[in-house]
């Protein structure tokens, strides 16, 4: 890769290249048993996620011929049958509160030993995929579940996991399946990183966490799925946990998995999906921004019904977000699977009580609104909000692990799901500039190797810029005329938006740390997924290369 000084090593495998800069401890990750597992699971399942990848491509062709989406008629007799997902582990069965985050070693201490039921160790949406952060978060994995994970900040603040406490249990969240590690190549292809990820944290961990499993009962190969567009990847992912249980000697069914339902093809698939995977389902989870993120993306060509307005103006009491969720709530508890909720990103301030007050606040509210509607569980972003949302599924769940016995009555229709012109709001100025800003100042960081970034008070990731740059693109091809400025959004509006928020911030850094960020390329880079006359599907697809 052209922004990488490249060093390759030849382990004694047959096809199998390391390409990339030296990691420390990466030869305990490295080793040629843990590439031989992957190199297996990519010469099996790669030619299968290709063609999914196409079958994406096909799907989104008949969207823009279409104007629509559906349930499957093909499927009907799996939504009408009568069947259950497997019970949920000792360590899934309670899940009122989790916390998400990168797999840096610092974020993992605070992560465990924050209260929360769950850590979503992600190598996803919250990690820049670069290569000492996909190799040195294997490490931190381990080391965390072995509990000699410790770290000193450069101000020589320590961290260390609490002694004898009930650490949080590790649910690991992999690459989606668009995405490629290019520093492990496999008869010269790249693997996926889905693989990558699934299988060095499964092949280094799944018997460890087994022999611990007596003493542990928070023990477990736990996996949260990302980005799944249809029941047919759903199935794929099926068939990687069985091949690579049977390849270890592990117990068929071990291997646990919440599928996030963040995009909106998948809506349309819920019951489909955990039927596939429903010896290894542990439920589904509302994943907001990517949700509207692939509603822009799907349906960006289909007129004014379907723009957006400011994205935070979109709350979950929007009624296509309200029917998402009653559908995921009702599909997972008709099936015995957990519903787990949306994130709260909000970052506490040290420096403004009143922030914070009206912050806490929103997020209060939005938790009871989730143990309310049937949500067994839902997602923090910082620890500080740990306590929030277990008091308010405490409220509803008492001594309970689960709600799964509430199933919402109702139906939820197609239509109900595709209106978002009901949700209201406006396009405005403000919100315009807003996007430009999380946008820039998050590719900026993510270029830099940081994948989850506090910008305004919230913990944005991928998933929020990729939602800006979405909308700003959804603006200037539908011809939007902002209601607080009357201004129509084009790309030079937009531009010179950028080139504001440019100035800005080298007034506010500084000229010297300014000049040792990346902001010339996070600016050309928004540009490139926010102007082109051609949608990108993801911006880490571009921006990987640049890394």
């Amino acid at each position: 890769m052209g922004a990488v000084q490249e060093t390759v090593s030849e382990p004694p495998l047959t096809g199998v290249e390391v390409v990339g800069p030296e990691v420390e401890r990466g030869d305990e990750v490295l080793t040629p048993a843990a590439l031989a597992f992957v190199a297996d699971l990519h010469r099996r399942f790669n030619p299968r996620r290709r063609e999914l990848l196409a079958l994406r491509k096909e799907r989104r062709a008949r969207i823009a011929q279409t104007g629509t989406l559906d349930f499957l008629p093909e499927t009907a007799e799996v939504r009408a049958a009568d069947w259950q997902v497997a019970p949920a582990p000792r360590a899934l069965n309670d899940r009122r509160v989790e916390i998400t985050g990168p797999t840096d070693r610092k974020m993992a201490i605070n992560a465990l030993n924050s209260g929360a039921k769950i850590w979503l160790a992600d190598f996803e949406d919250a990690t820049s995929p670069t290569w000492h952060n996909a190799v040195d978060g294997q490490l931190n994995l381990t080391d965390a579940l072995e509990r000699r994970i410790d770290f000193t900040s450069p101000e020589g603040k320590a961290y260390a996991l609490k002694p004898d406490a009930e650490l949080a249990t590790i649910v690991v969240r992999p690459r989606g399946w668009h995405l490629e590690e290019a520093h492990l190549l496999v008869d010269r292809e790249p693997v996926a990183g889905a693989l990558f990820d699934f299988g060095l944290y499964f092949f280094r961990n799944a018997a460890r966490l087994l022999a611990r499993g007596e003493q542990d009962p928070n023990s477990g190969p736990y996996f949260y799925l990302p980005k799944t567009e249809s029941h047919l990847e759903a199935r794929l992912w099926n068939e990687v946990f069985v091949h690579a249980q049977e390849a270890l000697g592990i117990p068929r069914g071990t291997i646990r998995a919440t599928v996030l339902i963040e995009t909106i093809p998948a809506a349309f698939e819920m019951e489909e999906i955990l039927y596939e995977l429903r010896e290894h389902a542990a439920g589904l989870n509302a994943g907001r921004w990517d949700y509207l993120f692939s509603i822009v993306k799907n349906f960006r060509d289909a007129g004014d019904h379907f723009i957006l307005p400011d994205r935070n103006s979109v709350g979950m009491t929007s009624p296509f977000m309200r029917a998402y969720t009653q559908l995921l709530v009702q599909t997972c508890h008709r099936r015995g699977a957990h519903a787990i909720g949306g994130m709260a990103a909000f970052i506490p301030s040290r420096r403004d009580a009143a922030v914070n007050a009206a912050a806490l606040e929103k997020v209060q509210t939005d938790k009871d609104r989730e143990a309310a509607n049937g949500f067994d569980g839902s997602w923090v972003a910082h620890p500080d909000l740990v306590p929030v949302c277990r008091a308010a599924f405490d409220a509803v769940l008492g001594d309970a692990p689960n709600q799964k016995q509430v199933v919402p009555v109702g139906e939820v229709t197609a239509a109900q799901l595709l209106d978002i012109a009901a949700a209201g709001g406006s396009c405005t100025r403000v919100g315009l500039h807003n996007a430009v800003q999380v946008g820039v100042r998050y590719i900026e960081a993510w270029l830099r190797g940081l994948g989850a970034v506090a910008i305004f008070n919230m913990m944005e990731d991928a998933a929020t810029a990729e939602i800006s740059r979405s909308q700003v693109w959804q603006w200037i091809n539908n011809g939007v005329v902002l209601a607080d400025s009357g201004e129509k959004v084009t790309a030079e509006l937009v531009r010179e938006l950028v080139s504001t928020e440019l100035a800005e911030l080298r007034a506010e850094l500084g000229e010297a740390a300014f000049d040792a960020g990346r902001w010339s390329d996070a600016a050309r880079l928004f540009e490139q997924v926010a102007l082109a006359d051609d949608f990108a599907d993801f911006l880490t697809l571009p921006g990987y290369a640049l890394l």
